[in-house]
């Protein structure tokens, strides 16, 4: 098996996309077929990130396999604290338990779990008082 990395964004946030072959390929090769592909889709595609698209296509025209979110089995969070690991609700989990939802609401707004990325730039020579 060979492991292929796609990344899109800026220097600080990053999305990252792996996608696996069974046949080996030389990292130019591959460079320029994912350059085929982006510039043929860059401007029609309909998922979340460029980086998604392509794996989609290197995915569907090429036999690579795009190691995705809903391809996972599980989910382990690891930490050196003890109450810190545990076996991590999947994004199919959590679908799956959308669709059981009778429609009673139970759950408090205040009670539910966004997550939100903030990006900032700190100098850190300035005090904060």
């Amino acid at each position: 098996m060979f492991f292929f990395e796609l990344h899109e964004g800026d220097r600080e946030v990053y999305s990252d996309v792996l996608v696996v072959s069974e046949s080996e390929w030389e990292p130019q090769e591959f460079f320029e077929l994912v350059q085929s592909i982006r510039r043929r889709i860059q401007d029609q595609y309909h998922q979340d990130t460029l980086s998604e698209a392509i794996a989609i296509e290197l995915e569907r025209d090429h036999g690579f396999i795009y190691v995705s979110d809903d391809r996972l089995a599980a989910s382990v969070n690891v930490s050196t604290e003890e109450s810190e690991n545990f076996l991590a609700e999947l994004e199919v989990d959590l679908a799956d338990a959308d669709d059981d939802d009778d429609g009673d609401d139970d759950e408090d707004e205040e009670d539910r779990v966004e997550y939100r990325a903030i990006l900032a730039d700190l100098d850190p020579g300035d005090r904060l008082n």
